[in-house]
């Protein structure tokens, strides 16, 4: 991902605010996604809630048992997901 951020023109950061966290933030032209990564089939977190009021995000995405899996979200290009 760190790469792709370089090639593809998009910053990639961690996101907290007070106890509450997002994996990943990337952005692009103006466009925020959040990205959490989970090890188990949680549908949500905190983080993710605290960071759709704080942001409003163009979308967030959980990578985990139930969501996106994380293999898959190692392999793509995420300026594909803007």
């Amino acid at each position: 991902m760190l790469n792709y951020s370089h090639t593809e023109g998009f910053s990639l950061h961690h996101g907290r605010e007070r106890n509450d966290e997002v994996d990943l933030v990337t952005e692009k032209k103006g466009k925020v996604i959040g990205l959490e990564v989970k090890n188990e089939t949680t549908q949500s977190s905190a983080g993710i809630t605290d960071f759709k009021k704080q942001v409003n995000p163009h979308k967030v995405l959980l990578a985990s048992n139930s969501g996106i899996k994380w293999q898959d979200l190692l392999k793509m290009n995420p300026a594909e997901l803007f």
